[in-house]
């Protein structure tokens, strides 16, 4: 714990960085906004899942209960006939930005609370600026954006997508490297 009180700052500023940048991919350049489609008949969809009281959480369509059973011949014409898909559903009420925001900055933090560690027990002060950036990249690109990647294997979530994510993933790296690199300490 003690590389907290050497790498505290670095964490916070990367964390603010970090955040700043995910505000802009979202609210500026919005460059996720064309992976999202609205269904044709999205009324009747909504009025369905309301009908039948369907509660927050993951759904899967067609479902199948067991593994061994996917194998069926019914199962099989659902998968065939469609749609083949993925639902999570939240709970009802206006969308509060706050709670989500306070937990993406949160998440910020753990991030660089990670890559500080890995940094620390690999690093020793005075590292050169290039290897603090190399190994705090590094650990933090496989925190926000290696996740992604099995949403487009398992989940069918376009690999476009996908690698938008990857992208940010690669801007909020580089921006937690390069302030842990001209932070590092000495």
């Amino acid at each position: 714990m003690a590389f907290l009180l050497h790498l505290w700052l670095p964490i916070l500023l990367s964390a603010v960085f970090s955040f700043i940048a995910s505000s802009l991919v979202h609210m500026l350049f919005k460059w996720h906004n064309s992976e999202y489609k609205k269904l044709t008949n999205e009324d009747e969809v909504r009025a369905a899942i309301r009908k039948e009281n369907t509660g927050p959480g993951q759904y899967v369509i067609p479902y199948c209960m067991d593994m061994k059973d996917m194998g069926s011949a019914e199962m099989q014409q659902k998968y065939v006939d469609g749609p083949i898909g993925f639902l999570t559903l939240r709970p009802n009420g206006p969308v509060q930005m706050g709670p989500s925001l306070t937990s993406w900055f949160i998440f910020n933090i753990v991030v660089a609370i990670f890559a500080a560690y890995i940094a620390s027990v690999t690093l020793p002060a005075g590292t050169h600026y290039l290897m603090v950036f190399r190994v705090v990249g590094s650990a933090c690109f496989m925190a926000y954006g290696l996740g992604s990647i099995p949403e487009g294997i398992w989940m069918g979530r376009p690999w476009s997508a996908v690698s938008k994510y990857l992208l940010d993933a690669l801007i909020y790296s580089l921006l937690t490297a390069g302030t842990f690199g001209w932070l590092w300490t000495k």
